[in-house]
């Protein structure tokens, strides 16, 4: 399925870059400015978009963090949205729905109906403090123990949970958070109080780098937090939905949560749509009896996203598809070997690490010009995320592996 050329409200980039300086961002057009990047996304079909103004094409091995998992357009997902559009809206969030029940059923069987309630929202930040929230009227208790580096969202208690670098300029952090450093169990050991709610981590920890957790660490986290009564929150915004795998990061670990948190890929990046899922006791703080409507979204599940999100869940749920996930991501990792960074791998969830920010800057150009997209890590910027579509095919895949060569010739 071939995807019209969009057209572009301004004829040269010098046009839009006025404008987007003083209507948009111009400290953030000014960064990328000072990068040599002034990409803007014109054309995009499959694993490849184009730069609007310039014509050259990109594989995107980004994905925005995962949205684009399964290719840009997907025309499964596109095919069911345009044959929905008509006949569904948004929903109301007052109502049941078939399409939210449907969705919601099938996401619970991803983790074998462990986590059997969902919650839908329309942003990750927005999940992220379902979750947090859950699990302070489970326990009680305040405390939220993060990872240092890590990132959850820019709302509320996501921020709250997140580096500081995202919540300083904005006065002081809300009370009950602290941060410790990942794949250190005794720093969490000291961390996890008897006013401890929750833990919140990622399965991988994406701006802080992708390192990958050290085996038996989330194994460690749950029986410390079963110990003192704490909830588990595994974030999988970026991990979840096959990126690694498995459906889920966590599930790499043996490790049951009490919540998993997940979108970007769950909207095909077609139609916004995030979900937490939850553990019947902690959903039922936010579904109560005295007051089931303490927590609403008015957008979350909307009935045009569930129907994207499940020509995702189709997509994944095929079968082989995650094995397929895994054949290239072991593709990638002997054609890597001989690279000069080091390689975090989970499934097609990679970070390419390098010495130094100014290393890993200049790889990101030599990278750029062999017609590959990737970005650095927020809080690591000597690591590049590098995340493949997972629709790779065999001749796309030794594609990029003959750019990425070519990138350090």
């Amino acid at each position: 399925m071939s995807t019209k050329p969009p057209e572009q409200p301004f004829e040269t980039f010098d046009q839009l870059a006025e404008v987007f300086r003083e209507h948009v961002a111009p400290n953030k057009l000014a960064y990328y400015q000072r990068m040599g990047l002034q990409l803007v996304m014109g054309k995009r079909e499959g694993i490849w978009f184009e730069d609007a103004y310039t014509r050259l094409r990109f594989i995107n091995c980004h994905c925005n963090g995962g949205v684009f998992s399964l290719g840009h357009c997907n025309p499964r997902v596109t095919a069911a949205v345009s044959n929905a559009l008509g006949a569904l809206d948004i929903g109301n969030h007052h109502f049941l729905s078939g399409q939210r029940a449907q969705l919601a059923s099938r996401l619970s069987a991803t983790f074998d109906h462990a986590l059997p309630r969902v919650v839908f929202g329309v942003s990750g930040g927005e999940a992220i403090d379902l979750a947090i929230k859950a699990a302070r009227g489970a326990t009680g208790r305040l405390g939220i123990v993060s990872v240092r580096g890590g990132y959850h969202g820019h709302t509320g208690l996501a921020m709250a949970a997140g580096d500081a670098a995202f919540r300083d300029p904005f006065g002081p952090n809300l009370p009950g958070f602290v941060q410790v450093p990942f794949n250190d169990v005794e720093a969490m050991d000291a961390a996890i109080g008897d006013q401890t709610a929750a833990v919140l981590i990622e399965a991988v920890p994406a701006t802080l780098g992708m390192p990958i957790p050290e085996p038996g660490y989330f194994g460690a986290i749950r029986r410390l937090c079963d110990e003192r009564g704490v909830r588990l929150l595994v974030d999988e915004v970026q991990t979840g939905l096959g990126r690694t795998g498995a459906w889920w990061g966590i599930q790499h670990e043996s490790v049951i949560p009490d919540a998993i948190i997940t979108g970007k890929g769950l909207s095909g990046g077609i139609y916004p749509i995030t979900a937490t899922l939850l553990t019947r006791e902690m959903h039922e703080t936010i579904d109560s009896e005295a007051n089931p409507f303490v927590h609403i979204s008015t957008y979350g599940g909307s009935e045009l996203g569930c129907v994207a999100a499940q020509a995702v869940l189709d997509i994944v749920g095929e079968p082989g598809f995650l094995e397929r996930v895994m054949t290239l991501s072991a593709r990638l990792d002997d054609a890597f070997a001989p690279l000069p960074f080091e390689l975090r791998r989970r499934g097609l969830f990679m970070g390419l690490g390098f010495q130094s920010e100014m290393e890993a800057l200049g790889a990101l150009m030599r990278i750029l010009q062999q017609g590959v997209f990737c970005f650095p890590a927020g809080n690591d910027r000597r690591v590049l995320q590098f995340l493949p579509p997972l629709i790779l095919g065999d001749e796309e895949c030794e594609d990029l592996i003959e750019r990425m060569i070519k990138a350090f010739a």
